[in-house]
C-alpha cells in the first residue's frame, strides 16, 4: 500500500495514528538534530519530521534527499508544536519511522510554488512540472468543477451529450481550417472542426431536441491572450424552440455557475440591441460593469470654427467621473494612447469641471464658458468630472473611444475582477459588406436566420438593413459566446448561401448534405456555443486563457514542451502523397 492517507487530509483528530503517505519532497530544512520534510501531493501538503536521537540512519538518510524525490514515509501522527494556522494539516505532524525513496528528481529548472522563479518560456517547456505548482493545479480543478456543474444543469434539462466528428469537410467560411491529409484518398484532406455546427444541426433533423457537447474546436489564427488553435465550447442546440427559450435556458447555466462555483448569485441578465451597444460603448462587447456610455456630440460642437470637429464624420465623448484632477502629464499620456496605430484616433480634445463649476478645456480659443456648459449638460457632468472627446469616421471614432473608455476604466479602478457584469446583446446584423472585394459576407455563420420582419429586406436586396436572429453573451467585456436561431427551410438556406457568393453548384458541393437533410422535415431549430476556456479565466480572473489548459500552445502556436509542430519523414509524406517546399 503506497498511502492509507493524502498529504491534505490529516487533522488533529488523527493524532496518534499509524499512516503511510507518498508524494513528492517539496522544501527540506535540516536543523542539525532534526530534519524537517514538507510532503506534498495533489492535496495537500504534510510535515515529516526525522529526530537524530531516535533513529540517526533515517534522519541521515532524509537529509540527502532532494526537491522532488518522490517518497512513501509510514509514521505516527503527533501534535505540531509549532502549529501553522496557513495550512490545514498545520495542526499535526508524522513521525517518521520508515522512508523509501520510490524515485530520485534531477534538481527541477525553476521552484515548484506558487510564486515560482520560471519564466513563461521555461515553464511551458517543463509544463509537467508547472502542472505540480498549486496555482496551475487550482486552475484546472476549477475547470473541472465549471465543466461538472455545466454537465449537471444541461442532464436536469433533458440536454443529450453527443459526440461529432473531429475529421471533417473543409469549408471556406470563416476562420482558416486545420487540415488533415487522406493516405487512402491521395491529394485530399480532412479538416478539423471549427465548431461542430453542421452536425448539431443534423441532430436537430434526427430529432434529438437537445443536444450539447462539451467539445474541442481548431482553428488556424493569429494568436493572443483569449486565443489558442485548440480550443473548447460548450456546445448546444435546441428544437422547437425561439430565441428567448435559448437565452431563458443559458442564461440559467451561466447562473448556476457562478452560484455553484463562486458562490455568487447573479441576476437577470438585461438584453442591448447591438445598434444601441455600439451606440453607447463603440462595441458589439461592451463592459457594463462602469457606466461612462457615449455621448454624441455633432449638434453641440460643429459650426463653432474649429476644424478639427467642423471637418469630422463623428464627434462623441465620454465622461470620466472625478478625474479633473488629471494633470498635463497624465493628459498627454491618454493623448499619446489614442494615437498608437492599433487604436488609430488622430487626437484627444478635453474639458475639465472644476470644482468651482467653471470648465477649462483645451479648445478655449473656439469655445466659451456657455457653450462648454452645454458640453457639460450633454454628459450631466458634475464639479470634478473630466470630458475626453474624440472626432473623425464614425466607424474608426467609436472603436478608438471605446478603447479610451476602456483605459479610464482600468486607470479609475472600475473594472475589478471580482465584479462580474452579464449582457445579452441581440439582433446583430445579418450581413458585412466587404469593401474590398465587394462582397457580402456572414456577420455570424451563413446558417444564421434573419429576423423574420426583415426577409423583406433580404428579398429586396437591401442586405444592410437585414437583422440577424442572433444574440452573444458578454460578461465583463468578454465575448463569452453566442449563437442564433437556424435557417431550417432549404429554399432560404439556398437564397443565403447565394447571397455570399456561392453558385448553386458551390453550396450543393459544399453544404449539399445540410440543405438535402432540410428536405426531410427540418424542425425550427437554434443553438449557442459558450467558450470554456474564456469561461474559466473569467471565473478565476486570469488573463490568459493558457492558464486553464493543462498543455497549451504558446504565442506562434508551438507545443515547446513536446517540440510541435514538427516535421515528418519523407516516407510519411510520399505515403500521403505530399511534396513539401520550405
Amino acid at each position: 500500500m503506497h498511502r492509507t492517507h493524502t498529504c491534505g487530509e490529516l487533522r488533529a483528530t488523527d493524532i496518534n495514528k499509524t499512516v503511510t503517505l507518498s508524494g513528492w519532497l517539496q522544501t527540506s530544512r535540516d536543523l542539525g538534530g532534526m530534519t524537517f520534510i514538507d510532503l506534498r501531493d495533489r492535496y495537500g501538503i504534510t510535515q515529516l519530521v526525522f529526530n537524530m536521537e531516535t533513529d540517526a540512519a533515517l534522519c541521515e538518510k532524509a537529509r540527502k534527499l532532494g526537491r522532488e524525490f518522490v517518497l512513501k514515509i509510514e509514521g505516527t501522527v503527533a501534535e505540531r508544536y509549532n502549529k501553522n494556522a496557513q495550512m490545514p494539516t498545520g495542526d499535526v505532524e508524522i513521525i517518521v519511522n520508515s522512508l523509501t525513496v520510490l524515485n530520485e528528481s534531477k534538481t527541477p529548472p525553476f521552484t515548484i510554488e506558487d510564486n515560482t522563479d520560471g519564466g513563461d518560456d521555461l515553464r511551458m517547456r517543463y509544463r509537467y512540472l508547472d502542472l505540480r505548482r498549486n496555482v496551475v493545479r487550482e486552475s484546472l480543478m476549477l475547470r473541472h468543477k465549471m465543466a461538472k456543474v455545466s454537465r449537471a444543469y444541461l442532464d436536469s434539462l433533458d440536454f443529450i451529450e453527443v459526440e461529432t466528428p473531429v475529421l471533417i469537410k473543409s469549408t471556406p467560411e470563416g476562420a482558416r481550417d486545420f487540415v488533415v491529409p487522406s493516405r487512402m484518398n491521395p491529394g485530399q484532406f480532412y479538416a478539423l472542426p471549427q465548431s461542430p455546427q453542421t452536425f448539431k444541426q443534423l441532430l436537430m433533423v434526427a430529432g434529438f431536441d437537445r443536444y450539447y457537447q462539451i467539445v474541442k474546436c481548431f482553428r488556424d489564427e493569429d494568436l493572443r491572450a483569449d486565443r489558442q488553435p485548440e480550443f473548447t465550447q460548450i456546445d448546444c442546440e435546441m428544437s422547437f424552440i425561439e430565441q428567448e427559450d435559448i437565452l431563458n435556458a443559458f442564461e440559467g447555466l451561466v447562473r448556476s455557475l457562478f452560484k455553484e462555483v463562486l458562490g455568487i448569485d447573479m441576476p437577470s441578465v438585461p438584453h442591448m440591441d447591438y445598434a444601441d451597444a455600439m451606440k453607447w460603448y463603440g462595441s458589439d462587447k461592451p463592459d457594463t460593469r462602469f457606466d461612462m456610455k457615449f455621448v454624441e456630440l455633432n449638434d453641440i460642437v460643429k459650426g463653432q470654427g474649429f476644424p478639427v470637429f467642423d471637418n469630422a464624420e463623428f464627434v462623441v465623448g465620454i465622461c470620466a467621473k472625478g478625474a479633473a484632477e488629471y494633470t498635463r502629464k497624465q493628459l498627454d499620456e491618454l493623448t499619446d494612447y489614442v494615437k498608437r496605430p492599433q487604436i488609430g484616433a488622430t487626437g484627444l480634445v478635453y474639458a475639465r469641471v472644476n470644482a468651482d463649476g467653471t470648465i477649462k478645456s483645451s479648445v478655449d480659443k473656439f469655445y466659451n464658458e456657455e457653450q462648454l456648459k452645454r458640453w457639460a449638460d450633454a454628459f450631466g457632468a458634475e464639479a470634478g468630472d473630466l470630458i475626453l472627446v474624440l472626432a473623425g469616421g464614425t466607424d474608426k471614432t467609436r472603436k478608438a473611444l471605446n478603447e479610451l473608455r476602456l483605459e479610464m476604466g482600468n486607470r479609475l479602478g472600475l473594472r475589478p475582477k471580482d465584479k462580474f457584469s452579464a449582457l445579452w446583446v441581440v439582433d446583430f446584423p445579418l450581413l458585412e459588406s466587404n469593401d474590398e472585394d465587394g462582397r457580402w459576407y456572414a456577420m455570424h455563420h451563413p446558417f444564421t436566420s434573419p429576423k423574420l420582419e426583415d426577409v423583406a429586406h433580404l428579398d429586396a436586396g437591401d442586405y444592410g438593413k437585414v437583422r440577424a436572429n442572433a444574440y452573444d453573451l458578454v460578461i465583463n467585456g468578454v465575448e463569452i459566446g453566442g449563437g442564433s436561431i437556424r435557417i431550417h427551410d432549404r429554399e432560404l438556406q439556398a437564397k443565403m448561401f447565394g447571397i455570399l457568393g456561392f453558385t448553386p453548384e458551390e453550396a450543393q458541393a459544399q453544404f449539399g448534405f445540410l440543405m438535402n437533410a432540410f428536405e426531410y422535415g427540418a424542425p425550427p431549430h437554434g443553438g449557442l456555443a459558450f467558450g470554456f476556456d474564456r469561461l474559466c479565466s473569467l471565473f478565476g480572473g486570469a488573463d490568459h486563457i493558457r492558464d486553464y489548459i493543462a498543455f497549451p500552445k504558446n504565442n506562434s502556436g508551438r507545443d515547446v514542451m513536446i517540440d510541435a509542430p514538427s516535421a515528418i519523414d519523407d516516407k510519411q509524406l510520399k505515403e500521403l502523397a505530399i511534396s513539401v517546399t520550405v
